[in-house]
């Protein structure tokens, strides 16, 4: 079992122990996934980047995995698939000779 496949399982039983898949259909996921990525950036709101407490945003951080984990398993996704997949369009988009060391828009370069 890969440490995705794992990760998967684990989330499936804590949610059929709570009897909670009946409210994650892919909208609420989806939603609970932008409320999660809202509360890791709460914790850089008014700081410094390297102000941040690296405890919350592990905590924060874990949310937004656990939401996306969760969609992509609704969706039968395959995470590391779609993962390379968009590494590989963001490569053909942002090539090196064109992108490195830019924060510019592909469609800016």
């Amino acid at each position: 079992m890969s440490d995705i496949e794992e990760l998967l399982a684990e989330l499936r039983k804590f949610n059929q122990e709570r009897d909670w898949d009946q409210f994650h259909n892919g909208k609420d996921l989806a939603i609970g996934l932008s409320v999660e990525a809202s509360e890791l950036l709460e914790s850089f709101l008014w700081k410094n980047p390297e102000d941040v407490n690296p405890d919350k945003v592990r905590e924060e951080l874990a949310d937004v995995l656990n939401y996306a984990f969760q969609m992509a398993d609704k969706y039968n996704l395959n995470i590391k698939q779609i993962m390379l997949d968009k590494i590989r369009r963001n490569a053909e988009k942002y090539p090196v000779s064109k992108a490195k060391g830019s924060a510019k828009k592909y469609n800016e370069l």
